[in-house]
């Protein structure tokens, strides 16, 4: 058995022979330690992912300031996430032949040794309905040469995965094959509006480096189970992840060894409900993009999002079922940013879905499950 498939270290000394110094204008340059016998060697990405031997990479434009393991995550598809985990903590990955860390930030001309990783025999993806993919088609908002804003419907996940065979990543790819789409930021599954989605590397990172900069403007329409006391609130309440018995993740506040988390809540509409209770329209602008934080905000106020089932008013939740609200009341409703590329400042809009429009209009109106007797306030 020839040992050079089990060795993960490059030849070294006097008789290694020098490659040239890769161009980074040229795109992803790579070696190997042996030529390729039969047709001709694929494109740099294809041949990482069929050849079962030592691969160089060197790294372009598109992929500067990408972490190392989302690097490789982007390369290697269908290596499970752990084992890319355990040949970086070996030294088996090496940056310019020097070992490196999981959150190590690629620079444009590195050179990335991958050793010899075996992968699945990928299986034949699951295809989204045409149905959701003509809907897909008709819900773009905004579309330029480097970015695409999708008008999400509720009840799709951002991505497949926990037993999802698609989500709208790869529903969108399957309408736009070979297209490199991205994922800029995310929103719950039974969130509805705006989302981004970039179609080149670069964009997506400068598109974080905003958000991380707080520059990139969201807001969300939200009915609120309760009053908000004030016109305009924020709520400044770190928050932390837990798995509970079940299995289930749920987000609490945690203001010890909780991550930093703000809301801007503005109140719009005062709506009655049954028993002298009421609702309340609001807008909500995110300062930082936690899991939940909308929904988890809004209950540690004491007023938790209508039809929310798991941080929820259970009982109201049932009354309003009555009135038509069978999903969550949380629209991305807008969404402004200025990337470098852009010759102004952009915002995006999507209107408040029908079904929730109707939920106001019926609240409004004192339908069953409302205080007839009470007008808006």
């Amino acid at each position: 058995m020839n040992p050079r498939q089990h060795r993960f270290y490059p030849r070294t000394g006097p008789g290694a022979r020098k490659a040239p110094a890769p161009t980074p204008a040229m795109g992803p340059v790579v070696r190997r330690p042996a030529p390729v016998k039969g047709p001709a060697a694929a494109p740099a990405e294809t041949l990482i992912e069929r050849v079962p031997a030592v691969v160089v990479v060197c790294v372009d434009l598109e992929s500067d300031g990408q972490r190392i393991d989302n690097f490789l995550l982007r390369h290697l598809k269908g290596v499970p996430r752990s084992h890319l985990y355990r040949v970086l903590r070996r030294g088996e990955v090496r940056v310019n032949k020097g070992r490196i860390q999981a959150d190590y930030r690629l620079k444009t001309g590195d050179l990335v040794r991958i050793p010899p990783l075996r992968q699945p025999t990928p299986e034949a993806p699951v295809r989204a309905p045409d149905s959701q993919l003509e809907r897909l088609a008709a819900a773009v908002l905004f579309e330029d040469e480097r970015l695409l804003v999708i008008d999400k419907p509720s009840g799709l996940a951002v991505h497949g995965g926990s037993g999802l065979s698609y989500g709208l990543i790869e529903s969108l790819r399957q309408l736009r094959p070979g297209a490199e789409l991205e994922l800029v930021h995310r929103l719950d599954r039974d969130t509805s509006g705006c989302i981004a989605i970039s179609k080149r590397r670069s964009t997506l990172r400068e598109l974080h480096r905003l958000i991380r900069a707080g520059a990139m403007d969201k807001r969300y329409l939200a009915l609120i189970l309760g009053e908000l006391p004030e016109v305009e609130m924020t709520v400044d309440a770190p928050l932390t992840k837990n798995v509970d018995q079940g299995g289930e993740r749920v987000v609490k506040v945690d203001r010890v060894g909780g991550k930093d988390a703000r809301s801007v809540f503005r109140r719009l509409r005062r709506l009655p409900l049954a028993d002298g209770a009421c609702a309340t329209l609001v807008e909500v602008r995110l300062i930082t993009g936690r899991t939940h934080q909308i929904r988890v905000h809004a209950a540690h106020l004491g007023t938790p999002l209508a039809g929310d089932p798991k941080y929820g008013d259970f009982e109201a939740n049932r009354r309003l079922k009555a009135l038509g609200l069978g999903r969550l009341f949380l629209h991305a409703s807008a969404l402004a940013v200025r990337a470098e590329y852009m010759d102004g400042p952009l915002r995006v809009e999507s209107p408040l879905p029908a079904e929730l429009e109707q939920v106001l209009t019926r609240l409004a109106a004192g339908e069953p499950g409302s205080d007839s007797g009470a007008g808006l306030r």
